[in-house]
């Protein structure tokens, strides 16, 4: 994907830190979304992470914290994350949009292209090696396809977008695989498995 149409945004004119884009964030109206919202949830975690995760946007308790994945969501894919023995302060975590859809509905076409910017510029500073994508939205946008996540899931794709190279790993959103019970989170488990197999690798 080319940077040039990108580079007038906020999200490239803010700075070359996350903190410094987040602020930018935090004011932005590029799409409706920005009336309803508490605050922006821009993402958390380290800035050198090798391992990032992407999600579909905020609800009610990102919104009112300010911090993506503190839900039960939230505390399931902090489980999975230490079940590899890694950490959620070691990883980056961030979503497709940063400010919480009405009532938890899905993010509509036109919110996601305003917001995309914003992770574009996130996946540009986070130097990760691995790229998690969390549910529909978050993988359909990243790969550029239709196919839905159950097709898609525990495979690996090589994304080159927004000047940076990655190995994408689509899984299941948290919240879906607290729908679907035991068998959801056993195949959850077994992406994970392939998630650390991948950060291992020598991808040079």
């Amino acid at each position: 994907m080319s940077l040039e149409p990108l580079l007038s945004h906020p999200a490239f004119a803010a700075g070359d830190s996350l903190v410094e884009v987040g602020r930018a964030a935090a004011t932005c109206t590029q799409c409706g979304l920005a009336a309803g919202r508490t605050q922006v949830v821009f993402g958390s975690g380290s800035e050198t992470a090798e391992l990032m995760f992407v999600g579909e946007g905020p609800g009610e308790q990102e919104d009112l914290q300010g911090v993506p994945f503190v839900g039960r969501s939230g505390q399931l894919l902090t489980q999975l994350i230490e079940g590899i023995g890694l950490s959620r302060e070691g990883v980056y975590i961030a979503n497709v949009v940063k400010c919480r859809p009405p009532g938890n509905r899905d993010p509509q076409p036109a919110e996601v292209e305003a917001c995309s910017p914003w992770l574009d510029r996130q996946l540009q500073l986070v130097p990760a090696r691995v790229l998690v994508t969390l549910g529909k939205y978050a993988t359909q946008l990243l790969l550029d396809t239709k196919v839905g996540i159950t097709k898609l899931r525990g495979r690996e794709f090589r994304l080159e977008r927004a000047g940076m190279t990655a190995i994408v790993i689509p899984t299941f959103h948290p919240a879906a695989v607290l729908r679907g019970g035991g068998a959801a989170l056993a195949e959850a488990r077994a992406d994970f498995v392939r998630i650390k197999r991948a950060l291992g690798r020598d991808q040079r």
